[in-house]
């Protein structure tokens, strides 16, 4: 999923342009971060194929992973609000490239699990820093938004380099050197966070003491919160089936993995080509975004439904090829519409936590592939592409409860 804008300038506003260049330097250092993750993306293989611990062995340690994901980005999220973007990003990078560093030394199950636990801890956690950085470096409402959906596209972009190269390093190298490769990585985004982010100072400190009480508990009193949380659960559920439900019907299919990597070149094309187009379609140039975000995030939603159902109905590759270039358009509307809800909605002294509710339906709409494999067996694709459709419309209806959520919202100044 991405999004961005035609030109760099495109997120532009009052402050000095050495702030602005953070902004950039984040989002630059984030697309690095994952197209480097190679211990997240791999774990799965390394475990079964190169240590040979079998299926079960597999499905325990990406059950751990999955529950170390959630972990971590609450834990993110309440650092970066509690101590400030720097503290908190150069400390959790460090602990994630020393989970790196452990999965390229363990064998053992028991070791596995536990690696496997603390590396989805750091799965997420530079998000809710960089995002905060974003909204207080952005004057404008816009720029913001802009901002906030480039670095949903840098992310995007990680992944599907990290998918792209990684399997060749693994193949001549082996997987501990792409291990070690990731906690590098790791150690220099630490580096960059210290180096560029400003220290909080005391008047900060000050301000963020009086500022109202941030738990997650009451974040979630905010209704908006709540329903832009379950919209996006069930979006991300339909998009993640580009990397999580494909596999599965292809290799029903019989075909290659090659099938499989033309998918996600076709998707990738067609994220180069639309991105800008309809990024500055969505959010236009000026200082306030050109519509609001609940038709954008409905009209994304419903378009990964309808996407990701077509996928499920196709057997060839040209078929599959063109049910990922058509999850573009919603992918891109989907991720305007978040980045649009945390630059507008999201409180200064709670940036951090929002962005970890919000990064955490990626962890929650993980889980769903092992459904769809039932679903399979069950009652074939007809009712797979049901499930997933009847998904996307949850996504939809939960969009008229937020938008009557938000009208009473106080927007962020």
């Amino acid at each position: 999923m991405a999004t961005t804008t035609d030109t760099a300038p495109a997120i532009t506003d009052s402050r000095p342009s050495a702030a602005k260049s953070v902004v950039w330097v984040l989002i630059g250092s984030s697309l690095v971060i994952k197209g480097f993750g190679f211990a997240w993306d791999f774990l799965g293989y390394f475990i079964g194929d190169s240590l040979g611990h079998g299926t079960t062995a597999v499905g325990a340690a990406l059950t751990c992973f999955g529950i170390g994901w959630c972990a971590g980005l609450a834990t993110a999220g309440t650092l970066t609000d509690r101590f400030g973007q720097r503290t908190a990003l150069t400390l959790l990078m460090a602990l994630s490239s020393l989970a790196c560093f452990a999965l390229a030394l363990v064998e053992s199950l028991p070791a596995l699990l536990a690696v496997s636990c603390f590396l989805g801890m750091s799965m997420e956690v530079h998000r809710p820093a960089v995002s905060a950085a974003i909204n207080d470096t952005i004057t404008t409402e816009a720029g913001r938004t802009r901002a906030q959906a480039w670095l949903y596209w840098a992310s995007n972009v990680g992944i599907a380099i990290c998918a792209a190269i990684g399997g060749y390093l693994a193949s001549h190298s082996g997987y501990r050197f792409l291990f070690v490769l990731n906690g590098l990585a790791c150690i220099a985004f630490a580096a960059v966070a210290h180096r560029v982010l400003p220290q909080r100072d005391a008047g900060s400190r000050t301000s963020h003491r009086s500022a109202p009480s941030t738990t997650y508990r009451e974040v979630f009193g905010d209704r908006s919160l709540r329903w832009i949380a379950l919209a996006a659960v069930c979006g991300m559920t339909c998009a993640w089936g580009l990397v999580s439900v494909l596999p599965l019907l292809m290799t029903a299919d019989g075909l290659p993995p090659t099938t499989y990597g033309v998918a996600m070149l076709a998707n990738t094309i067609t994220v180069l080509v639309f991105t800008p187009l309809l990024t500055r379609l969505l959010v236009g140039a000026g200082d306030t975004p050109r519509y609001p975000i609940v038709p954008i995030l409905a009209a994304g939603c419903g378009i990964l439904g309808l996407g990701i159902s077509i996928a499920a109905l196709q057997h060839t590759t040209l078929g599959y090829s063109l049910a990922a270039a058509l999850l573009v358009p919603g992918e891109i509307a989907f991720s305007v519409a978040l980045a649009g809800y945390i630059s507008t909605y999201a409180p200064q002294h709670a940036t951090g936590r929002y962005q970890a509710v919000l990064s955490g339906a990626s962890a929650v709409a993980s889980l769903p592939p092992i459904g769809v494999a039932l679903a399979l067996n069950a009652g074939g694709r007809p009712l797979v592409a049901a499930l997933l459709l009847c998904t996307a419309l949850i996504a939809v209806a939960a969009c008229r409860p937020l938008h009557r959520a938000l009208r009473t919202s106080t927007p962020r100044v």
